[in-house]
């Protein structure tokens, strides 16, 4: 359905005020539910747990399965638009749910996020235009494919084609029986063999792409994984040189325009050394949707990923976002409840609520928690944002902040 200006506050299609919809009930969902209810637009989550983060905060929360027929024609009923905040709704929801609402992405531009083979050949034509290749790689789907495979993209990193995140779904192998019994570990599932690089950073993206072709950039991000997670986010001038960082930004936009995208998506690149003894670009994967790297934007630019997603849901003017603090966001898993020198304060085995108290009296600390009821390793549990004045003064905090939630350094 063609997407009209949805203005917050005047009449919905249910005779109530606008209303906005997001399929998913997870802390994106919930970030993106607070920012449409601070602009004014009644909101409605889709998802199947009672105690989604975002269905605890929206005005409705629709407890069914993503594809259940009764629950979708819930959602069409309340909503004037509908969104997702995560690239694993089933594709063919969004399509049905489009024949009705505006949706935002479309289904077909989350069926390409959702598999690493319909991902990387969307790169491969984009890249004449965006100047940023994927990786060398193979797909594998059958013996013959496995068999196939050249020499020269080994060592590898063996990743299945769907439902593959935060380092899940993949195998690193440096020989062909290494790869083939990975293969077979897998099950033998649809999997894409891709060449490992000379690894220097890993930086990301996120535009905002509204339905009238308009697009925002938001800074480049310097991203620091631990264990295939997010760890660290920063965003200041020199985190990612700036010629690389410019061109990452332009092959995200043209990445967006090629699939006519809308809504607001990250592309995420790896920064590797060139045998010519310089820096290159690699594009890696997108994420339909705001991502756990932006989450910065809440406290260090004057539009946060959120409310572009609005925006561009809404059909509103998407202006460009200006970051008015260097910043540092620190990614919160479950694993800090559980360490010995806390006060308890969660249900559950040795949970331990992280030291906030002495956390947050440091200049520049910005606290989010999820509301999940339960920590446990390796959950994302919240963020924490840090900005200041200087590079040096965020950089100085964050130092403080990791040493007290017992993470490794900065530059670790």
């Amino acid at each position: 359905m063609t997407l009209n200006t949805l203005l917050p506050g005047s009449p919905s299609v249910n005779g109530q005020q606008t209303t906005l919809g997001v399929m998913g009930g997870g802390q994106l969902g919930r970030m993106f539910v607070q920012a449409a209810q601070a602009m004014g637009y009644f909101t409605v989550v889709l998802d199947p747990d009672p105690a989604s983060p975002a269905g605890l905060v929206s005005h409705h929360h629709i407890r069914t399965a993503y594809d259940d027929e009764q629950g979708l024609a819930q959602l069409m009923q309340r909503c004037d638009a509908i969104t997702t905040e995560f690239e694993n709704v089933p594709a063919h929801a969004l399509a049905a749910l489009a024949a009705q609402r505006p949706v935002a992405p479309s289904a077909a531009c989350v069926a390409v996020a959702q598999d690493r083979i319909k991902e990387k050949a969307h790169f491969e034509q984009c890249a004449p235009i965006s100047g940023v290749a994927p990786a060398p790689h193979a797909v594998i789907t059958t013996d013959a494919s496995l068999r196939a495979v050249p020499d020269h993209l080994l060592p590898g990193i063996l990743k299945t084609a769907r439902m593959g995140y935060d380092g899940k779904g993949q195998v690193r192998v440096t020989t062909r029986e290494a790869l083939a019994a990975a293969w077979d570990d897998l099950d033998k599932v649809p999997c894409v063999l891709e060449k490992m690089l000379p690894l220097r950073a890993e930086c990301s993206v996120i535009v905002a792409r509204g339905a009238d072709g308009q697009v925002v950039t938001f800074p480049v991000q310097k991203n620091t994984h631990h264990d295939g997670i997010l760890a660290l986010t920063e965003v200041f001038d020199g985190a990612v040189d700036a010629t690389l960082a410019q061109r990452a930004q332009a092959s995200t936009v043209a990445i967006a325009n090629h699939l006519r995208y809308v809504g607001v998506l990250c592309v995420e690149y790896f920064v590797v050394d060139t045998a010519g003894g310089t820096l290159d670009l690699v594009v890696n994967e997108m994420a339909p949707r705001p991502h756990n790297s932006g989450h910065y934007t809440q406290n260090a630019c004057d539009v946060s990923q959120f409310e572009a997603q609005v925006r561009a849901l809404a059909g509103l003017p998407l202006t460009p976002p200006r970051q008015h603090s260097p910043t540092i966001m620190v990614n919160l898993l479950g694993d800090l409840w559980f360490q010995a020198n806390a006060v308890r304060a969660l249900p559950g085995p040795q949970a331990e609520s992280p030291p906030w108290g002495a956390v947050l009296v440091l200049p520049g600390t910005h606290l989010h928690l999820y509301g999940k009821l339960g920590a446990r390793p390796g959950r994302k549990m919240g963020h924490l944002n840090i900005t200041g004045a200087s590079v040096a003064q965020v950089r100085d905090t964050t130092s403080q902040v990791l040493a007290l939630l017992g993470l490794p350094p900065l530059d670790a």
